[in-house]
């Protein structure tokens, strides 16, 4: 077999499909290095750490992509008045995909109950497994603290104290954003002469970094191989697994579910093709399942809607942004699947309909408020259980009965997310007529236009 065709053919080949194969390839490799006694410490010292490094690389140009972006799509708008309007319908828009989201998990686990399907025999063994674990206490830790807090709190955070101590760490999302739009909004209530030059400036930035997310694509395959390696050799309980494969199944399904939301509403509203759509996305949504992180997949995110589905800036720079921080609808469904499921294991007398609509109205607003990284659905729900009256000594139990199958079913729900943003940023560009035809650009594409003028 000759290699110069096959490189040339792999080169050729679209980013979704190579991730594709990275992906199998992960799996593949996560399981053969399981049959070894050193394969877990191989995959920590050699595997572990490119995936590691491409997640800081995606991580490290979020913060500057959301500044640089926003600021050129509110500046682009000239008026004040169609930043409201679009804002208005973001925010409409992602409160009503969550609130759909949650009530499919809570009628989906109503139906199939899956918590009946649990042995008093599993419970145990995942009480004496998890329940005293360091990461599940952290959590329920994290979760008291947040509820501890008041009821306006959410809006005192969402107000940063020092901008660039905001734009330092990505857990502080709200934060970089609200400052962005003020600045950018300042932008709009000056002078156009002497905005120009703040305003060329973030242009500028807007298109290097929109570069810097195409060369970073190109390591992608190789990172969500190691990603996916590392996700298989620390998931190593198969017994535990198959026990909890039921309400693995249930959340899978609403998740499959509020795919099909997404696609009736890409159909109908936009007039766009639902194949068209998830092919388009496609890398992004590989990417969320790989790193579990809807912050870290917004760069991508962002590349994918503006140049490949044909979003305006304007639109997409503001509505995705926003989408990665409060628009959680894969995690509010897994909340509303997991609350009931624990009480059909541990709580049945809990499970009335007042309980029943207090998760919907307490995951929607904890879903407001959660960062978007990875495990942070869980800290969610136990404000969830909290909220209905979950006994307490009972919660690091119920916990334990989702953590030995949180991590793959973050990987979904993520994907959820992702896709969610998405297609809601669509949405919002067909409304304000800013769904335009894509336009591609390549890495390389100054490169060729450098060698050619040679």
């Amino acid at each position: 077999m000759k290699i110069t065709p096959f490189i040339h053919y792999m080169r050729k080949l679209a980013l979704h499909w190579k991730i594709v194969i990275g992906m199998v390839l992960g799996v593949l490799l996560g399981f053969t290095l399981l049959q070894f006694e050193s394969g877990p410490q191989f995959v920590k010292n050699w595997i572990e750490p490119i995936g590691r490094v491409f997640v800081r690389m995606l991580k490290l140009i979020a913060v500057p992509l959301i500044v640089a972006s926003l600021i050129k799509g509110i500046s682009d708008l000239k008026d004040i008045s169609k930043f409201k309007s679009m804002g208005v319908k973001t925010i409409v828009t992602y409160v009503l995909t969550t609130v759909v989201a949650i009530s499919i998990g809570l009628a989906i686990v109503n139906v199939f109950k899956p918590g009946e399907g649990v042995s008093q025999d599993t419970i145990y063994h995942l009480k004496e497994t998890y329940a005293s674990s360091s990461v599940i206490q952290k959590k329920i830790s994290e979760a008291e603290n947040q509820k501890n807090s008041g009821p306006l709190q959410f809006i005192v955070d969402m107000v940063p104290d020092n901008a660039f101590k905001a734009m330092s760490n990505n857990r502080m999302m709200l934060q970089v954003i609200f400052f962005t739009i003020c600045l950018g909004l300042s932008m709009l209530l000056i002078p156009e002469k002497e905005a120009k030059p703040l305003k060329d400036f973030f242009d500028s930035l807007n298109s290097v970094v929109l570069k810097m997310v195409d060369l970073i694509m190109l390591f992608a395959p190789i990172a969500v191989l190691s990603l996916l390696t590392t996700v298989i050799v620390n998931t190593n309980d198969g017994g535990i697994l198959l026990a909890l494969l039921r309400y693995a199944g249930v959340v899978v399904l609403g998740l499959i579910l509020m795919i099909v939301v997404y696609l009736i509403l890409v159909s109908v509203y936009t007039k766009k093709s639902p194949i068209w759509f998830l092919k388009q996305i496609s890398p992004a949504q590989l990417l969320a399942f790989s790193t579990s992180s809807s912050a870290a997949t917004l760069p991508v995110t962002m590349e994918r809607v503006e140049e490949h589905i044909g979003v305006d800036k304007e639109v997409s720079s503001f509505v995705l942004p926003v989408g990665a921080t409060i628009n959680m609808d894969g995690t509010s469904l897994y909340q509303a699947v997991a609350a009931v499921f624990i009480m059909q294991v541990l709580w049945p007398e809990g499970l009335g309909f007042t309980n029943q609509l207090i998760i919907i109205l307490t995951a929607l607003l904890a879903s407001i408020g959660s960062a978007a990284v990875p495990g942070a659905g869980m800290v969610m729900l136990v404000i969830v259980l909290d909220a209905i009256g979950f006994p307490k000594e009972m919660l690091p139990i119920g916990l334990a009965l989702i953590f030995a199958v949180d991590r793959p079913l973050d990987m979904l729900r993520t994907t959820v997310n992702v896709t969610g943003d998405a297609c809601v940023s669509m949405v919002i560009a067909k409304s304000e007529g800013k769904l335009g035809e894509p336009k591609v650009k390549n890495w390389d594409d100054h490169y060729k236009n450098e060698d050619v003028n040679q």
